[in-house]
């Protein structure tokens, strides 16, 4: 059962329609019921074959006015880089030493892994307990990487990383329902742009087939797919 105040927020979104990227924001805000200051996510439902290799679409992108949500960070590399890291903003960082806590104490108190590239052989062996968590690092989500100062730095800033799941959506955080309307959709397009760039060439007709927004306990509002340049 939905309580009431889900019921009245829902009453204001048309489903019969779809909106301008700033009238769904404007609406997105208007149907925030929780108590918090919540997450404004957006869904898009792609027409891609996420079993085809070079139609799986993944990657990386700094919000131009953050997330609202802050990350902690750990950086895996020698001690001058990691000197460099923890000037950065980095939260933790280290060598085999933070591998063994990881390891022996099953310590998993970061949300984003960022290692230089001569460390990824030692994480291997950590595969099974950052894979499934989405925390080993990638040179694809800029995670992998010599410059751990530009790294950490676009985590803090607001960095989301996105990819497709198996039915060929991509979901990512654009803000909270505190932000300005004119910011939220500033990060809307931004990460929109990005996932129209990331379009495969092998994919055949229309490439967007749904985008929502919706905040976390708010009722979905479906945007119009030419609010965005193709």
């Amino acid at each position: 059962m939905k309580g009431k105040k889900y019921l009245q927020a829902k009453e204001k979104v048309d489903k019969s329609k779809t909106y301008s990227k700033e009238e769904a924001v404007k609406l997105v805000k208007e149907t925030s019921i929780s108590k918090f200051d919540s997450t404004i996510e957006v869904a898009v439902r792609l027409n891609v074959d996420p079993k085809k290799s070079d139609q799986q679409i993944r990657g990386a992108i700094v919000l131009p006015n953050g997330t609202g949500k802050s990350k902690k960070v750990l950086v895996i590399s020698n001690s001058e880089n990691a000197k460099i890291a923890l000037a950065a903003g980095a939260d933790y960082a280290g060598d085999t030493d933070m591998l063994q806590k990881i390891e022996k104490e099953n310590w998993l108190d970061f949300d984003v892994m960022i290692a230089t590239p001569e460390m990824m052989p030692m994480l291997g062996k950590l595969g099974k307990v950052l894979g499934p968590k989405g925390l080993m690092p990638n040179p694809k989500l800029g995670t992998v990487t010599t410059d751990v100062k530009k790294a950490v730095e676009d985590v803090k800033k607001g960095k989301v990383e996105y990819k497709t799941d198996s039915f060929g959506n991509v979901h990512s955080i654009i803000g909270k329902s505190s932000f300005d309307e004119e910011k939220l959709v500033d990060n809307l397009k931004t990460f929109m742009d990005a996932i129209l760039k990331a379009k495969p060439s092998t994919v055949k007709g229309s490439y967007l087939k749904n985008i929502s927004i919706s905040s976390t306990m708010g009722p979905g509002i479906k945007i119009d797919l030419n609010s965005f340049d193709k």
